[in-house]
């Protein structure tokens, strides 16, 4: 049921992100608004919220009833989802307004889904499960983009927005079927106490110097994330074309974060953390040498290529990350971590982005792909570098080590 609440709410998602790009785009004609900088925009509106709610997100969903929380966030995902139908060409705050609402309560919802995987399934299951859910992402992504960009061409925006908001209230209704546990275990209904209990969550990390390099593992690859943001100046301005070109570019990209986690997973990288630690260095590497090309491209069909390479590598990151938090972290500060993770990749692709729209408006999107794929490249080499240590090191159980755990709680 998680699983299938999250095909239906991230297909919805991607169905309407080509039609949102592509309103402002058209309404922000003829002003400073280019299409670098309105996919920026989009994409920093939704990252940047994840990132100021962590101290509020984190320890609610280690508190409290995280399917409740998930039900919750996506009813008023609905109502936000709905507000895209307002913008005018003087209006066009309000779309920002709706991508910050709708991404502010995906900032609530996320960390109650990550934490509650493997409460839902057992300590063997969870690497599969994790990559499922990894790759759904990637699927939904392809499907959604490349959908929402046919139905929008063909029957215009406003449909688009509409079937977001319904495929929040059908990712409800569908969390509500949801059986077994989510509450974390031990969970007091106590006062929160935000930035106190992420600091606890925080300092507990540096207790397992695995979960802390696993812990910031996304927040470097995300420095270089704003080259997403980019394909929207590819796909106008290089290859003259409207949403369905964009959809299609987004789609490549989507279908590298299906396959990287399979082939991860084939080559054994899920086994150890030493494994995982290994392949989310190497995986920037690929997503930055990989987009190198993408900035250089001639053809539409090559840029399409190159952009599902280099998320073979993004895919990967993202869902061996992941995978590597809950395994290793315990179920009382999984909530914690995983909203703490969620805000670092945040704040540091929110960054990216930014800095992709102005290199593109100063150098132009060739230069841009340049410096941030070098910005990969480098995290890259930092990150093996750091970890070479120990990467032969295993991970602490995280049911052991009980004295340090009581000590936090």
């Amino acid at each position: 049921m998680l699983w299938f609440a999250s095909v239906v709410s991230l297909g919805g998602d991607w169905f309407a992100t080509v039609a949102i790009i592509g309103k402002i785009t058209d309404l922000g004609k003829g002003t400073a608004l280019t299409p670098a900088l309105v996919a920026s925009a989009v994409f920093v509106c939704q990252m940047l919220p994840a990132f100021l709610v962590t101290p509020i997100a984190g320890p609610l969903a280690d508190r409290f009833d995280r399917k409740q929380i998930m039900i919750a966030a996506s009813l008023l995902q609905s109502a936000a989802a709905l507000l895209f139908l307002l913008p005018t060409r003087n209006t066009i705050w309000i779309a920002f307004m709706a991508q910050l609402l709708v991404a502010t309560l995906a900032g609530f919802f996320s960390p109650a889904s990550q934490a509650s995987l493997a409460n839902l399934v057992s300590k063997e299951e969870l690497p599969k499960a994790a990559s499922l859910l990894g790759t759904t992402w990637g699927a939904m992504l392809a499907l959604g983009s490349w959908a929402g960009a046919w139905f929008s061409t063909q029957f215009g925006r406003n449909p688009a927005f509409i079937a977001n908001a319904a495929s929040f209230l059908l990712a409800a209704f569908i969390i509500t079927r949801i059986k077994g546990r989510t509450t974390a275990d031990g969970a007091v209904r106590q006062r929160m106490r935000p930035i106190a209990d992420t600091a606890d969550a925080l300092r507990f990390a540096r207790t397992n110097r695995p979960l802390f390099y696993l812990l910031f593992s996304k927040g470097g690859f995300g420095l270089a994330s704003g080259m997403v943001g980019l394909l929207t100046s590819l796909a106008t301005t290089r290859f003259g074309g409207g949403d369905g070109t964009l959809g299609l570019l987004l789609g490549g990209r989507g279908v590298g974060v299906v396959l990287g986690p399979i082939v991860a997973g084939r080559l054994g990288a899920t086994k150890e953390v030493s494994g995982i630690l290994r392949a989310c260095g190497l995986s920037c590497l690929v997503y930055g040498s990989m987009y190198f090309f993408v900035g250089h491209a001639p053809y539409l069909w090559l840029a399409f290529v190159l952009t599902a390479l280099a998320h073979l590598g993004g895919g990967t990151q993202w869902t061996l990350s992941t995978y590597g938090l809950s395994a290793n972290t315990p179920d009382e500060f999984r909530g914690r971590i995983g909203s703490a993770d969620f805000a670092l990749v945040s704040l540091s692709m929110s960054l990216s982005f930014v800095t992709a729209a102005l290199l593109d408006r100063r150098f132009g999107a060739t230069t841009a792909f340049t410096v941030l794929a070098c910005v990969s490249i480098a995290w890259g080499l930092l990150y093996l570098r750091a970890t070479t240590t120990i990467r032969g090191e295993t991970a602490p159980d995280p049911s052991s080590n009980l004295e340090t755990q009581k000590a936090f709680r």
